[in-house]
């Protein structure tokens, strides 16, 4: 079944581009924004799987559109779109509750592969963006040494994330099912204080846990 999409940015020739690119990919776009108070309304109208989301839009900007959706429509998730990996800027929107972040400059099937991985329930977020989102954990204090956190194989779970592998995929490579993985990630964001994947993995770099290479 393909996934429900809603496009909002405010510049129809990227709108379009966009739309062009994921139906070529099995992805059905059902609307489009051109700014973020209509993000919210046609969310709410539409009820799409995922909002794919610019951050800088007039009237309501992307990180504020998806707090409201998010509030009002917490199972419609939320793939933000920038065009700078700013740090500061992809905080606030973990912390409103974005599910994927993407840098514009990225290819339409890293963008459809990422709508399909945050519409079954997985968060992702490109490396350019983590990366750049370090600097928001520089600011966190450190914890004490892996061991005394997290486990060995959570410690490979986290780096296998870290590494941009699904659950799925994290499941085949240590040879564990896909249940298994997901109990270790409970596990892990109540261990690292976290809320999921990309908090998850900032919090274990900071830590020294895992790499981002």
């Amino acid at each position: 079944m393909n996934v429900r999409v809603l496009l909002a940015d405010d510049h129809r020739i990227l709108r379009e581009g966009l739309r062009r690119s994921l139906e070529a990919q099995g992805v059905d776009v059902v609307g489009e924004a051109a700014d973020g108070d209509e993000a919210v309304e046609l969310a709410e109208e539409l009820h799409p799987e995922v909002v794919l989301m610019d951050v800088t839009m007039p009237v309501l900007d992307g990180v504020e559109a998806t707090r409201r959706i998010r509030q009002r429509l917490p199972e419609v998730r939320v793939v933000m779109l920038t065009m700078h990996a700013d740090e500061a800027t992809m905080a606030r929107a973990i912390r409103v509750g974005a599910d994927g972040y993407l840098v514009k400059d990225c290819s339409s099937e890293e963008i459809a592969d990422t709508v399909r991985l945050v519409a079954a329930g997985e968060t992702a977020v490109s490396r350019q963006v983590a990366v750049s989102m370090l600097a928001e954990v520089q600011a966190m204090p450190a914890g004490g040494a892996a061991e005394e956190i997290v486990s060995k194989r959570e410690e490979e779970v986290l780096q296998l994330i870290a590494d941009g592998c699904s659950s799925a995929e994290v499941a085949e490579r240590l040879f564990i099912s896909q249940k298994t993985v997901k109990n270790h990630l409970a596990s892990i964001y109540h261990k690292l204080d976290a809320r999921d994947r990309t908090q998850a993995v900032l919090r274990a770099v900071r830590m020294g846990i895992v790499r981002l290479d």
